[in-house]
C-alpha cells in the first residue's frame, strides 16, 4: 500500500487537536476534503481509525498506531532534511571519528586541521568515547573510523596500526618518587592523592576501572579541565597523576614535573586506526588516515624510543 503524506499529516494534525476541522485547518483543507482523506485512508486499511464524537474526534487502538507511525516518518524526513542540507551549502561530505581523549589531546588536532585545510567541502564529526564504545560504533556502522588503544579484539575490523603509547606516572619533581624508574599503578593508589581530567572522561574512567579491578578507590584530590591543568597543579604538589606519554609531549613549558613509568602491563598500549571492512567509505576517509600518519611521523610518535627519551 501507498501512503500519501498530506493524509499522514492530516492525521498527525487530528492527534494533536482531537478535532478534525482544526487539524484540517493546519494543511489548508476544507472539512469535506478532510473527511473524505480520512473515509479514503480507513477504507484501503480496511479498519476504523477514529470515532467521531459530540466534542471532536477520538483514536481508535488501529489510529493510535498509525498516529505513532505516521509521527515517525516526518521525524525520518526532518532527518533527512537535516543531514541533506549542507550539501545545498557547497559541504560535499561528513567523515563520523570516533576518539579518546588522549588522541584529541596529542595528535588528532593536528591531523584535523591540516585535513579540513586541505578539504573544505568536507565536516568531521568527532565524539570522544571509552574505547570499547569506539569498537561497538564502528562494529554497529554508527562511526566512519575510530581511533582505539590497548590490546583489544580487533577481530572483524581493518586495522591501521599508527604507534605504541604508555600510560605513566606525573609527579612534582621533589616528590619522594622522583628517584624510582618505575611505580605500580596499586602503589599510587595505596599512598598518594590524584589529581584527575574531567569526571566522566574516558581516562578517568579507564582508571577508575583499574582501582575497582583491585578493589580500591582512587582519592581524587581534584579534578581538572585538560592534561596542561593537570600538569600544573602536580607542579603546585597538589596531587600525581597519570597520562598518556605523548601528552606529555606538551607539557615542556610547565616546570618542576617528572614523568616515571609505570610497571602494569596493561599501561604499554598499541594505538590504531580502525574501519568495517567492505564498508564503502568516500575516498577523503583514506585521506584523513594519512594525515593522521603523516602527523604522528612528524611527531616521531611512531619512535617509541625517541618519545620516551623526550
Amino acid at each position: 500500500m501507498r501512503y500519501d503524506l498530506t493524509d499522514l499529516k492530516l492525521f498527525i494534525n487530528i492527534g494533536e487537536t482531537s478535532n478534525l476541522t482544526r487539524a484540517a485547518e493546519k494543511i489548508f483543507l476544507s472539512l469535506p476534503a478532510a473527511s473524505a482523506r480520512i473515509k479514503n485512508l480507513e477504507d484501503s486499511l480496511k479498519v476504523r481509525l477514529l470515532i467521531r464524537q459530540v466534542t471532536g474526534v477520538k483514536m481508535t487502538p488501529a489510529g493510535e498506531i498509525l498516529y505513532k507511525y505516521a509521527k515517525s516518518v516526518f521525524q525520518q524526513l526532518e532527518s533527512l532534511h537535516t543531514e541533506l542540507q549542507p550539501f545545498s551549502e557547497g559541504i560535499k561530505g561528513k567523515l563520523r571519528i570516533l576518539a579518546n581523549t588522549s588522541a584529541t589531546y596529542s595528535f588528532v588536532t593536528e591531523a584535523l586541521g591540516n585535513f579540513l585545510q586541505d578539504n573544505p567541502d568536507v565536516d568531521i564529526e568527532l565524539e570522544e568515547k571509552i574505547t570499547r564504545d569506539v569498537l561497538a560504533a564502528i562494529r554497529n556502522g554508527t562511526g566512519d573510523l575510530g581511533l582505539v588503544s590497548g590490546n583489544l579484539d580487533m577481530s572483524g575490523l581493518d586495522v591501521t596500526p599508527l604507534f605504541k603509547d604508555e600510560l605513566v606516572a606525573i609527579v612534582h619533581a621533589e616528590h619522594e618518587l622522583t628517584d624510582r624508574d618505575t611505580v605500580s599503578f596499586e602503589e599510587l593508589v595505596d599512598n598518594y592523592q590524584f589529581v584527575g581530567i574531567n569526571q566522566d572522561s574516558v581516562l578517568q574512567t579507564f582508571l577508575d576501572e583499574r582501582a575497582h579491578q583491585l578493589g580500591k578507590r582512587i582519592h581524587q584530590r581534584v579534578y581538572a579541565g585538560g592534561f596542561d591543568v593537570v600538569a600544573r597543579m602536580v607542579s603546585a604538589k597538589i596531587g600525581v597523576s597519570i597520562m598518556p606519554l605523548e601528552c606529555t609531549l606538551k607539557l615542556g613549558h610547565i616546570a618542576n614535573i617528572k614523568v616515571i613509568k609505570l610497571s602494569d602491563r596493561w599501561a604499554c598500549r598499541e594505538r590504531y586506526i580502525c574501519r568495517l571492512p567492505g564498508r564503502d567509505l568516500p575516498p577523503y576517509a583514506e585521506k584523513f588516515i594519512q594525515s593522521v600518519l603523516d602527523v604522528v611521523k612528524k611527531m616521531g610518535l611512531n619512535d617509541a624510543k625517541a618519545v620516551a627519551e623526550k
